[in-house]
């Protein structure tokens, strides 16, 4: 037993050295490289074939690992972020513009200058004190007393104040006291010649950024306020910059937040959060478990070796939970300004400075994020394109990169605008261009084979729509609605779906029985709840309605939406139901140019809806040509552009007669 003590001695020596000198050149805080020393010197006394010798070194290498201090230089040219985005997306506007804000803030705040406030009763420190910081480029105000400060206090806004603790009147922590209440942002440094250790853990206690006694060192001043500066201008820098992309698969989230990090100079990292029910996948697990390690926010700032990357978490929308924890409710604390400068991960144990990471998340449909969670972002809303805009993209964008991706470079077929109109309308039906993309690289995979089948003999082809159809087949979609004749009680709906704006049909139909409502295709709560209040509706206004008042005594109602396999639900569907339930009793026929979306009350008035733009482009695919939309709902319209509104009547309605009005057929 001597003997291998003997020889394992000089070996274990040798390896705490090692890691030794590798904590001391990390670069930690002073709080975590104490305890990984610890961490070591525990280490040093137990032996290296151990399972806790493996556990103790893994979680030294993750400590060491991280980018406590690593960052990237931000590139704040607006002019460089403009290009890169126009570069690699076309269109979204309003996007872009809230992007190039973003950054014009942060230059801004990273070239303002310092404001410093000086409160000394003595007029000989007071003046050295702002000597001191003005010669630092600070813009430094005096004050002879709390009550002045206090008073500048209300009328300008302060990066640091810099006070004696003993002041006649309102003295230091009085002041401190009220700043903290008024100004929570104001960084505080206590400067006093009656220093004592009772008034240091006082003002520390009451928030103080620092105490620093009388004689003070020039250093310690210069560096003391320095870092309260900093720590000023990392949380005003940091607000906003949660941003959450919400909308349709396809429509460029992912890729903007690519195009973000790109024109920021910052390193990128994404991972998908879809499916995740487990807390520890954010906050990591406990080391006394076997196999923990760091949660993904952790592991990925480790792997990017950069304290300020941008983040995307993907699929936001998508996450659950169960009897291990509610990963949404641990992402509260990443996203969240006010908490996230100590951030800690239950692997690491330590608190990690999340404020300078910018977080991107994605979501099809906001509404199934959680209201906490919400609240800590700022969403921005990707909608669908429309023709036009597929066309363009396909043609600046998609084309060049599939014919390069599919080896068609010395042999790059030609698509008119012809055939890239055909792909759109007839082989696809999305909000976004996923589907555009995918028969791109159909058409462009099938003239490879055939070029290399008759060994390059082809020449370079021109994309018609003829060969659209020779290359893609019958076409997948057809216009529903004007290929279709008025009926009675079929109504069309415009609906807000995960993949964009869609149509559905609502049908109607009465038989013999007693006074049932039937209810089919997948219906939701919501939607049920709008079809008993449309009966409702219609059963109190019958006579108005020139409907037989009785007509539901001896009667059955069925409504039924097609592609009952889908879950349909949603605040939106209350007077298309409406309009086929009167068509039905008044044996009106519902114009099937005609696409209604909006809620109703008992009384008839109507309610706004979400998705105005998504729907008017389901609408102008489906070529419907009056859409009927609520009166709420008009500043939305107005803001809309003038291609998604071209070839669409829109009407705006705020009763249910007046749909009807619309609707129906006259007779």
């Amino acid at each position: 037993m001597k003997f291998f003590k003997k020889s394992e001695e000089p070996e274990q020596d040798t390896k705490t050295e090692e890691l030794r000198q590798i904590i001391a050149d990390a670069m930690m805080p002073p709080d975590v490289q104490k305890i990984a020393y610890q961490e070591l010197e525990t280490l040093s006394t137990i032996s290296q074939t151990s399972a806790e010798y493996t556990i103790g070194i893994t979680y030294i290498d993750h400590l060491v690992a991280m980018p406590w201090n690593r960052k990237t230089e931000d590139n704040l040219d607006l002019n460089h972020a403009e290009m890169i985005l126009n570069e690699d997306h076309y269109g979204l506007q309003a996007i872009k513009e809230r992007i190039l804000e973003h950054l014009a803030v942060r230059v801004l705040m990273k070239n303002k200058k310092p404001r410093i406030m000086v409160v000394d009763d003595e007029d000989v420190a007071r003046k050295n004190l702002v000597h001191i910081l003005t010669k630092e480029n600070y813009d430094v105000i005096p004050a002879s007393d709390g009550k002045e400060a206090l008073q500048k206090l209300a009328s300008t806004e302060f990066d640091v104040v810099v006070t004696d603790l003993r002041m006649p009147g309102i003295d230091g922590m009085e002041l401190l006291e009220n700043i903290r209440k008024h100004h929570p942002d104001t960084r505080v440094i206590m400067v006093t010649g009656h220093a004592t250790v009772s008034s240091a853990v006082q003002a520390m206690n009451e928030g103080a950024f620092y105490y620093i006694t009388k004689p003070f060192k020039l250093e310690e001043v210069r560096s003391t306020v320095t870092k309260a500066v900093e720590k000023r201008a990392s949380m005003e820098c940091v607000r906003g910059s949660v941003l959450c992309f919400t909308g349709p698969p396809g429509t460029g989230k992912t890729s903007m937040g690519i195009s973000i990090a790109k024109a920021l100079g910052r390193k990128f990292i994404r991972f998908s959060l879809g499916g995740i029910k487990d807390e520890a996948a954010i906050r990591g697990h406990s080391r006394t478990y076997v196999g923990a390690k760091p949660g993904r926010i952790i592991d990925a700032l480790r792997r990017v070796e950069s304290s300020n990357p941008v983040i995307m978490l993907d699929e936001v929308d998508k996450m659950s939970y169960d009897s291990k924890g509610d990963p949404a409710s641990a992402l509260l604390e990443v996203l969240d300004p006010e908490q996230n400068q100590t951030f800690v991960d239950h692997y690491l144990d330590v608190p990690f400075d999340l404020s300078s990471v910018m977080f991107i998340l994605t979501a099809n449909l906001i509404d199934n994020v959680q209201g906490p969670l919400k609240d800590r972002m700022e969403i921005i809303e990707f909608s669908g394109y429309t023709l036009e805009e597929k066309a363009k993209i396909a043609s600046q964008y998609l084309l060049d990169r599939q014919i390069r991706e599919k080896g068609l470079s010395e042999y790059p077929p030609v698509f008119t605008e012809q055939a890239i109109h055909r792909i759109i309308q007839a082989y696809t039906r999305e909000a976004g261009i996923r589907d555009l993309d995918r028969n791109v690289a159909t058409i462009c995979r099938r003239i490879a084979k055939e070029l290399v089948q008759h060994k390059g003999a082809l020449e370079p082809v021109t994309i018609t729509p003829d060969l659209v159809e020779h290359y893609l087949g019958p076409r997948k979609y057809r216009f529903e609605i004007v290929e279709e004749k008025d009926r009675i009680g079929v109504s069309t709906g415009l609906v807000l779906t995960e993949t964009g704006g869609d149509i559905i049909f609502i049908e109607a139909a009465k038989m013999m029985g007693n006074k049932e409502l039937i209810m089919t295709g997948s219906l939701g709560e919501v939607m049920r709840e709008s079809a008993q209040a449309a009966l409702s509706y219609i059963r109190s206004n019958a006579k108005f309605l020139a409907i037989p008042e009785d007509f539901f005594e001896h009667n059955d109602i069925h409504i039924h939406i097609p592609s009952g396999a889908i879950q349909k639900d949603g605040p939106s569907a209350g007077i298309t139901i409406a309009v086929a339930l009167i068509s039905l009793l008044t044996r009106r026929p519902v114009m099937r140019d005609v696409a209604l979306t909006g809620e109703m009350t008992l009384t008839g008035r109507i309610l706004p809806v979400r998705g105005i733009k998504e729907k008017i482009l389901a609408a102008k695919r489906a070529q419907v040509n009056i859409v009927v939309l609520p009166l709420k709902n008009k500043a939305e319209v107005e803001e809309l552009s003038h291609d998604i509104t071209q070839g669409i009547f829109i009407h705006l309605v705020d009763t249910i007669d007046e749909v009807i009005e619309l609707a129906l057929a006259k007779g």
